[in-house]
């Protein structure tokens, strides 16, 4: 059973995600930035991290890229934990976001509106789910 965060403001977007991702796991749901990076923070000390976040680029209080980059630098300081796979979602279709969010640690991307069966194999890809 896969543990899973989903930051995302757009209540379609997270009921969709929450939707499709808990078929394969525990989805903890959140709106903003500064939720996402606490929710990351209780799972490192219960021991207990993520397998997959789903991380919107444009959320309130903190933007994805930001979050993102705090979630791999908190990873690096838990040494014993694994790193979760992390997707960035965004209606954004601009290039050098999208190159940002992979150099800065971005394990996928996908745009809104968000194709399921492009995230089930993504999901496959990353041996998070079998098929």
């Amino acid at each position: 059973m896969l543990k899973i965060l989903i930051a995302e403001d757009d209540v379609v977007s997270r009921k969709l995600l929450w939707k499709v991702l808990g078929e394969y796991g525990v989805c903890d749901l959140v709106i903003n930035g500064i939720e996402a990076v606490d929710a990351f923070i209780i799972a490192l000390k219960e021991k207990e991290p993520y397998d997959l976040v789903c991380l919107d680029i444009m959320m309130p209080k903190a933007d994805g890229i930001t979050v993102l980059k705090t979630l791999r630098d908190l990873e690096k300081q838990n040494k014993d934990c694994k790193e979760a796979k992390i997707i960035m979602v965004t209606a954004l279709n601009e290039t050098e976001v999208v190159d940002d969010a992979f150099e800065k640690g971005a394990d996928a991307y996908a745009p809104k509106p968000i194709d399921i069966n492009r995230l089930i194999e993504v999901l496959r890809n990353f041996e998070l789910i079998e098929g």
